[in-house]
């Protein structure tokens, strides 16, 4: 198949979360630059007093939604008590602090069996928390279940925003997620956090798990996952991963960059530490520690789409009158993830915004890692396998895969290209068309390259490197080398 090069495609226009910007590194808040240092360092504790100054509000707010919702109450049932519960409501939403949502996940189905799912922590440090979803078998199943380590990314929201992402795995696979801390709640005694530790805890969760895993970067996680891994390699390391699968991540932004991109590289890295980098404020845990605060990234999110979302309210509004519950449950589900932010570490923010999209240290091979310099190269043991969205517009079309260009020492029957038509950034990783077209590739890819399965077939087929065709499905005969990397839907 002929390989073809393919521009970023504007997001779909439809409102819901695939339609949303979602958190990633250089959607910082558009604050005039001559706001400098007087607009950064008051703004957190302003923020914080505006929040406690609107608690009483809130509070009446809900209180009167609760009144005007009241069976019991006559005004309930009219047209001005459905307004007025309506207002409160949203009244209230919009002033909340959002807080860290729940998984909720607690079973998975497995064939036909409903299958209960106990999620624990197995691995912790200061910013990070390693959750194991495992899934409570009577009889463990025939099938070969690949542990996979899911690393979310730390660009705002919370890795619940994988939520969908581990459904799709969990039929298959033992899944392991990273559960990044926000920043506000870490005692500055804890000491600092930049993207050299993010790296050192990446390789820590891969030594912790054995070297039997897979890892699964999502987004901003695919550069320093690509470090940790290659950094291993070098080193001879034991526990590097049978493959890693790359999902919409900024390997190198200057292919068809985004807007998203392209706002780093025009404001530069002083600017940024300058206008979002502030101390949180007390009574906070992490008092007077420097953060890229959450507030101010969801300004920014909520700026990039700001008339969808100010239309996503007013049907809020509307359907609460309307009596519609299932569309006002929707919007709750959304946005309850949507708004819950969290605070950076500033030492990872602004060294991930001048390696990734400023100085782009990975494909000019000028990243370092403690000083050692990290070379894609050296990694050989380790499959690959890349994945984009057709219309992503946050990491543009090509941009994950030039991870391919960068690993040349892996064979190239056991690298993969997956370009997903017709999803954005949110839809290479969840979403419908995930779970219908790229879940089940990556599965397959997983279990072909899983070196230590069960299954002699399974271990001899990856032992020679079986690729997977267009449709994502394993050949008994492996296909030309150049169908591994290149393969791409007909246009």
């Amino acid at each position: 198949m002929t390989k073809t090069r393919q521009a970023a495609a504007p997001q779909n226009s439809g409102l819901g979360i695939g339609a949303m910007a979602i958190g990633e590194f250089g959607g910082a808040a558009a604050v005039p630059a001559s706001f400098g240092p007087t607009y950064a360092t008051p703004a957190y504790w302003l923020y914080e007093m505006s929040q406690a100054s609107l608690s009483p509000a809130r509070a009446f707010a809900d209180a009167g939604r609760l009144l005007f919702k009241n069976p019991a109450n006559p005004w309930t049932h009219t047209e001005v008590g459905k307004s007025v519960a309506a207002a409160c409501e949203l009244f209230e939403r919009s002033t909340r602090r959002y807080g860290k949502p729940e998984w909720d996940i607690a079973s998975t189905l497995i064939g036909a069996e409903r299958v209960p799912v106990h999620i624990s922590t197995v691995w912790e440090r200061p910013f990070c928390r390693l959750q194991h979803f495992e899934r409570m078998f009577e009889l463990q199943p025939r099938r070969p279940q690949p542990k996979l380590l899911v690393v979310a990314p730390m660009s705002g929201h919370y890795a619940t925003l994988l939520r969908g992402t581990v459904e799709g795995f969990l039929p298959n696979h033992d899944v392991y997620v990273t559960e990044w801390t926000d920043a506000r709640v870490v005692p500055l005694a804890q000491g600092r956090f930049d993207l050299d530790d993010y790296i050192d805890y990446l390789i820590s969760m891969l030594h912790f798990l054995g070297g039997d895993v897979h890892v699964i970067a999502v987004c901003q996680p695919s550069v320093p996952v690509l470090a940790a891994v290659a950094r291993m390699e070098a080193d001879g390391d034991p526990h590097v991963p049978h493959s890693m699968v790359l999902m919409g991540g900024p390997i190198d932004t200057r292919i068809n960059p985004t807007e998203v991109n392209l706002l780093a590289g025009r404001r530069g890295i002083d600017w940024f530490r300058h206008n979002v980098i502030t101390k949180v404020p007390f009574p906070n845990p992490g008092f007077m520690r420097d953060v890229y605060p959450g507030f101010l990234q969801l300004y920014g999110f909520m700026t990039m789409n700001l008339d969808r979302h100010m239309q996503a309210h007013r049907n809020l509004y509307l359907n609460l009158i309307k009596g519609d519950g299932d569309s006002a449950q929707k919007h709750r589900e959304f946005y309850d993830e949507y708004l819950a932010v969290m605070d950076l570490c500033a030492e990872f923010y602004l060294q991930t915004c001048e390696t990734v999209f400023i100085r782009h240290a990975l494909p000019l091979g000028e990243m370092t890692h403690r000083g050692i310099p990290i070379d894609p190269s050296k990694i050989k043991r380790v499959a690959l396998m890349t994945v984009e969205g057709e219309n992503d517009d946050i990491s543009g079309v090509g941009q994950t895969e030039a991870a391919h260009t960068l690993c040349t020492s892996i064979p190239a029957d056991r690298k993969y290209h997956w370009l997903q038509p017709e999803v954005g950034h949110y839809g290479v990783f969840n979403g419908s068309r995930f779970r219908a077209e790229i879940a089940p590739r990556i599965s397959d890819f997983v279990l072909s390259n899983n070196t230590n399965s069960p299954s002699k077939k399974t271990s001899a087929r990856a032992a020679n490197g079986v690729a997977l065709n267009g449709n994502g499905l394993a050949h008994d005969d492996p296909p030309p080398a150049r169908s591994a990397r290149s393969v791409r839907p007909s246009t």
